[in-house]
C-alpha cells in the first residue's frame, strides 16, 4: 500500500494572498508601511492630538542599515484611525511595496550603532532608552534632540545620558520602570544591571524647551547634539545582579514594586530579583523552558502572572507564588501555536487575561488564557482542548521581531518584521486593530448582529 502524499505547505506568497483577502473581515483597521531598512524594535510614544476620526500619536522605530548610510532612530507621527471608521474596502487596498500615508517621519536621530531595542519611560515617554552592540545603555530626550539627515559620513547624535556598568555587550534585555525613573538591562556578561536616572531626568526637564508636542521649533537645546558619546554625562549602576550562567536576553520590572524585577536568558532560567535584600536571585527557576529564553513580561493587572517565550516555540505562563528556587519550572499553562522561536511576548494593557506573542514563524498570535480548557471525557463525550489562541495576525512575510500594544488606543498593535530573506527588501511596519466582533463578549456580539439582521440578509446574494 502506497504512502499518502503529505499536502504541500503553502508558499509565503500563497499564504500572504490568502491573508490579504481576509483583511476586510478580520480587521477594523490596518496600515501597511514598507521600510527601506529592517527594524528590530518599535514602541508607541505619547498621544499628540485627538480628532473626530483619527488620533495623532508618536511612534519610535529603529532602522538597521548596511553601512551606506548611518543607523537611525526614527521618531514618526502616526495617524491612528478610530474604531469603526475605516471602510472595509479601504483597509484592504494597500500596496505592500509602498509607504502608508498614515506614517509620517517627524525626526531622525543618528544612532551610534544599530538600534536593537527601544523602551520608553512610562512616567515621561518623551524619554527613551536604546540598546546597541555595546555595553552601554543610551538615554535620549527625543524632543530636545535635533533632527538629523542620515547621509554617509554624518556625525552621530549625542545621547543625553550614557549608562555604564556592563562588562560585555548588552544588546536586547532592556526595561524602564513604571513607578520610578529606573532602568534595567541584561547582557552577554550574564549580569542584570540597575540604574536610577531620577536626578538626571530632572535636569533634562529643565534644559528641554517647553514646546507643544509635534512642534519642530525650539528655543533652547541640549549642547551640540552631535558630539561623541564620551561627551555625554555617564551614570554608574545602583546595583549589579549575578545569577545567570549565559547571556541575559530580557528583563522586566514588577508592575507594583520598583525594587522587584525578573530576567530570562540563554541558560533557560527565569530569575526573580529583589533589590531590597541583595544582588543574588530571590528565586531562580533552573529549567523554565527546554531551550533559550528570549522574552518575558509581567502582568500589570495581576502581579502574580509572568509570561516567558522561548526558542522551544512555546509561551509559558507562571504564577510567581508557585515558583521555587532550584526546581524545574511548573507553568500554569504552556501555549503551543508557533512553529519557530518566540521572540517577543506582551500582556494586553486593557484586558488582564489577553497577551500577544511574536515569533520567527512570521505570525503574531493573540491569546486569552481564560479561554483555555482541558481535554476531558464526561459520559463518553470528549470535549476538545482549547489552546487559548483566538487571533493570528499573518500580515508579515518573515519573522516578527517586535510588537507593542497601544495604551492610548485599545486593541491597536504596531508590529515590525525583518523581510529581507523573503522579499529582497528591508522590513515591514504594520499598525492594525482586529475586528471587535472577535474579542467582545459573545452575547454582546450576537445582540448587535441580531439588530442588523434584516440589513445583512438584504445584502446577501440571492439564491438561484
Amino acid at each position: 500500500m502506497k504512502d499518502r502524499a503529505k499536502p504541500e505547505k503553502p508558499s509565503v506568497d500563497e499564504r500572504y494572498t490568502q491573508w490579504k483577502s481576509l483583511v476586510p473581515v478580520l480587521y477594523d483597521w490596518l496600515a501597511n508601511h514598507n521600510l527601506v531598512w529592517p527594524s528590530l524594535s518599535c514602541r508607541w510614544g505619547p498621544q499628540l492630538e485627538k480628532a473626530t476620526y483619527k488620533n495623532r500619536q508618536r511612534l519610535y522605530l529603529s532602522e538597521q542599515t548596511d553601512g551606506s548610510v548611518p543607523n537611525t532612530l526614527v521618531i514618526a507621527n502616526i495617524e491612528v484611525v478610530k474604531p469603526r471608521v475605516a471602510a472595509a474596502e479601504h483597509i484592504s487596498q494597500f500596496n505592500e511595496e509602498s509607504r502608508s500615508p498614515f506614517v509620517k517621519k517627524y525626526k531622525t536621530i543618528i544612532h551610534p550603532g544599530e538600534v536593537n531595542r527601544i523602551r520608553e519611560l512610562p512616567t515621561n515617554n518623551n524619554i527613551i532608552a536604546t540598546h546597541t552592540d555595546s555595553p552601554d545603555v543610551l538615554i535620549w530626550d527625543v524632543e530636545a534632540q535635533p533632527n538629523r539627515h542620515a547621509v554617509f559620513g554624518a556625525t552621530e547624535s549625542r545621547p543625553d545620558l550614557v549608562l555604564t556598568g556592563h562588562q560585555e555587550n548588552a544588546e536586547f534585555a532592556l526595561a524602564l520602570c513604571r513607578l520610578d525613573p529606573l532602568v534595567l538591562s541584561g547582557g552577554k556578561d550574564k549580569s542584570v544591571v540597575l540604574w536610577s536616572i531620577q536626578d538626571h531626568i530632572s535636569s533634562l526637564s529643565v534644559t528641554t524647551t517647553s514646546r507643544s508636542p509635534g512642534s519642530n521649533s525650539s528655543t533652547k537645546q541640549l549642547p551640540s547634539g552631535d558630539a561623541k558619546n564620551n561627551d555625554s554625562p555617564k551614570i554608574e549602576p545602583r546595583g549589579v545582579f549575578q545569577g545567570h550562567q549565559e547571556t541575559v536576553e530580557d528583563v522586566q520590572f514588577s508592575p507594583s514594586s520598583a525594587q522587584e524585577f525578573c530576567s530570562v536568558g540563554d541558560d533557560s532560567c527565569l530569575i526573580l530579583w529583589d533589590a531590597r535584600v541583595g544582588t543574588s536571585p530571590a528565586i531562580k527557576v533552573e529549567k523554565a523552558h527546554n531551550a533559550d529564553l528570549h522574552c518575558v513580561d509581567w502582568n500589570r493587572h495581576d502581579e502574580n502572572l509572568i509570561l516567558t517565550g522561548s526558542a522551544d516555540t512555546t509561551v509559558r505562563l507562571f504564577d510567581r507564588r508557585k515558583l521555587t528556587s532550584g526546581a524545574v519550572g511548573s507553568p500554569l499553562h504552556i501555549f503551543e501555536g508557533h512553529k519557530d522561536a518566540v521572540l517577543c511576548v506582551q500582556w494586553c494593557p486593557n484586558k488582564a487575561s489577553v497577551f500577544g506573542s511574536a515569533a520567527e514563524d512570521s505570525f503574531l498570535n493573540v491569546w486569552d488564557y481564560e479561554k483555555v480548557s482541558k481535554k476531558v471525557e464526561d459520559a463518553g463525550i470528549k470535549t476538545l482542548k482549547s489552546s487559548g489562541l483566538f487571533f493570528q495576525h499573518a500580515g508579515h512575510r518573515d519573522k516578527v521581531v517586535d510588537f507593542n500594544w497601544n495604551t492610548e488606543d485599545e486593541w491597536t498593535i504596531v508590529s515590525v518584521s525583518d523581510d529581507c530573506a523573503s522579499t529582497n527588501g528591508g522590513g515591514t511596519l504594520q499598525i492594525w486593530r482586529m475586528n471587535d466582533l472577535i474579542y467582545r463578549p459573545e452575547g454582546e456580539v450576537l445582540s448587535e448582529l441580531n439588530t442588523y439582521k434584516e440589513h445583512i440578509l438584504s445584502c446577501a446574494p440571492l439564491r438561484a
